[in-house]
């Protein structure tokens, strides 16, 4: 079970890093901070380069824990507040990713909520440093809770901006 979840966490928290990197410096086809930044704005989060710049960081560091299993909780949390407010803002579109949909955030989220609750595993850095407390119900519903307490604000307060503008 280890392996595997180390093997979840290499895959998951690399692409969710590559994801990132694009918003943030165009890697990867990505649109970097310019062009992510007005497509922040068409969703309602503005100003739109700052708020594609805290998403794509929020969004690496979230990464880079998960890859690391250190601070589990923390990085399920920011993963889950991040991928929220993007599947949040997909959702117009649908759920397919082929169609603009919010396929991708959902998987994303529901991965790092998955790891909150099973917790890194013993090839982790939590586990060498003792914090096996990392991993349960009670750990895995605080993450995920986090995340949605954060992100349901953000996501809340684009929806209002982007309705206020696309009135007459």
């Amino acid at each position: 079970m280890d392996v595997g979840l180390l093997l979840l966490r290499l895959v998951i928290g690399a692409l969710l890093a590559g994801h990132a990197l694009q918003k943030l410096a165009g890697a990867f086809g990505g649109g970097g901070l310019a062009r992510t930044g007005a497509v922040f704005d068409s969703w309602g989060h503005r100003p739109g380069v700052p708020m594609a710049a805290l998403a794509g960081t929020a969004e690496l560091v979230g990464a880079v824990l998960l890859v690391l299993g250190l601070g589990t909780p923390l990085a399920v949390a920011i993963v889950v507040g991040t991928m929220l407010v993007a599947a949040l803002a997909l959702a117009p579109m649908g759920l397919w990713a082929t169609q603009g949909g919010s396929e991708v955030p959902v998987l994303y989220g529901a991965t790092a909520a998955t790891l909150g609750f099973t917790g890194p595993g013993a090839l982790s850095l939590d586990a060498v440093l003792g914090w096996s407390w990392f991993s349960g119900v009670g750990s895995g519903a605080a993450a995920v809770g986090l995340g949605l307490v954060t992100g349901v604000p953000v996501a809340v307060r684009a929806h209002r901006r982007r309705r206020v503008a696309m009135t007459p």
